[in-house]
């Protein structure tokens, strides 16, 4: 097992050495480089930033006036700004449930609260968790018309990540609103990705959010920040979630490293998402044609979809180190094996960093990864 152990390890360190000397990338915004990030930081600093001076324990200038600008955005009363969603959306739930009266919360079976939280949702504040649909498509009301007991709230995420980045249409999610308003049920919606899905439904943040009784959105997905999220919603309940960020020793002395990076990346990234949405759309149809490429959604409904590739994951990682060596771009963030017999995928998103590729080259190279990987056969 040792040795297995350490062989990983060093496969892992010389694919991590070969990606470090690539200077294109397909995913994402490309690599974080920390002197790079530390000096367009400071280099975003104001003059009215500095007389406001750094905020301690969540208050001051500059944290204040990013909270209202996400709020407003969002067309919501307030806004806090936390370190994590992972504290945002379970405070977000302990306050429903408290105003409610009921324990029970609803959300999909892939919802990062129950598949990346260790159940904290249950150890930390005893909610019970009602999970709704199946975890490989999106949820329906019908899926909601079979829920029998009382819910405290239902949590929706926009966009479903774990399947691709998929959303409801419009109809549908109104449909499913109108249902948790006719039950008693609080909506929260987890939008950590609700800045990329806003093109899709060709509404506002604000009209989107709308439906919605609080939202969570982040700043280092889709934005590229270094880390950091606002919880949204009524006044009086973030007034609750501030003592609830405190409880959980959220209320940092200083946040403004993290409100300066959001900030920052929101101001640059924000009005791209219908760029990066109408690229990924673009990229999907120029791997449709290629054997042994498939993707879902298709078309990609956000800047997000998966990417299968036939083939077996260390074979397709190796293709994709042999082509970094020899043309320093970086293709596959990562790969696992996929449901699909003889298949693997891997989370494609677009950012910043496809601009440096031409789709025909995303082509070519997804063509030859494919072929040497397998053998010479696409």
């Amino acid at each position: 097992m040792q040795e297995t152990s350490d062989q990983e390890r060093a496969k892992h360190e010389e694919r991590q050495a070969v990606m470090r000397q690539c200077e294109r990338f397909l995913a994402g915004h490309g690599p974080l480089h920390l002197r790079e990030e530390l000096t367009a930081l400071a280099a975003s600093v104001t003059d009215e930033d500095e007389e406001a001076g750094p905020d301690r324990y969540g208050a001051g200038r500059l944290i204040e006036r990013f909270e209202r600008e996400i709020a407003g955005i969002l067309g919501k009363e307030a806004a806090v700004f936390m370190p994590s969603g992972t504290m945002a959306q379970q405070i977000a739930l302990r306050i429903w449930s408290e105003r409610n009266g009921r324990r029970s919360v609803a959300f999909h079976p892939t919802c990062h609260l129950e598949i990346h939280e260790q159940k904290g949702y249950e150890r930390l504040h005893g909610l019970h968790a009602r999970l709704v649909g199946e975890p490989n498509r999106l949820i329906t009301l019908d899926d909601l018309n079979a829920i029998t007991e009382p819910l405290a709230a239902l949590l929706l995420e926009l966009p479903q990540r774990e399947i691709g980045g998929q959303l409801p249409s419009w109809e549908e999610l109104n449909a499913q609103t109108a249902w948790a308003r006719a039950h008693g049920a609080a909506l929260h919606m987890d939008g950590a990705r609700l800045w990329e899905a806003a093109p899709y439904y060709e509404r506002s943040y604000a009209e989107v959010a709308a439906l919605f009784d609080s939202v969570y959105v982040s700043f280092y997905k889709g934005m590229g920040a270094i880390a950091g999220a606002a919880l949204a919603g009524p006044a009086d309940f973030i007034a609750d979630a501030r003592v609830w960020q405190r409880r959980h020793g959220g209320n940092l002395v200083q946040l403004f490293p993290y409100v300066l990076s959001a900030r920052a990346n929101f101001e640059r990234r924000l009005p791209h998402f219908p760029t990066y949405h109408r690229r990924a759309v673009e990229i999907s149809s120029a791997l449709h044609g290629i054997p042994g490429v498939a993707i879902t959604p298709d078309p990609p409904q956000t800047h997000m979809m998966h990417v299968y590739l036939r083939g077996d994951p260390d074979q397709l990682m190796d293709a994709n180190l042999a082509l970094a060596r020899d043309q320093r771009v970086w293709l596959l963030p990562w790969l696992r094996p996929a449901d699909a017999p003889g298949y693997s995928m891997f989370e494609l998103t677009i950012g910043d960093a496809v601009k440096a590729l031409t789709n025909e080259e995303i082509a070519g190279y997804f063509r030859r990864i494919l072929a040497d990987a397998n053998g010479g056969q696409l």
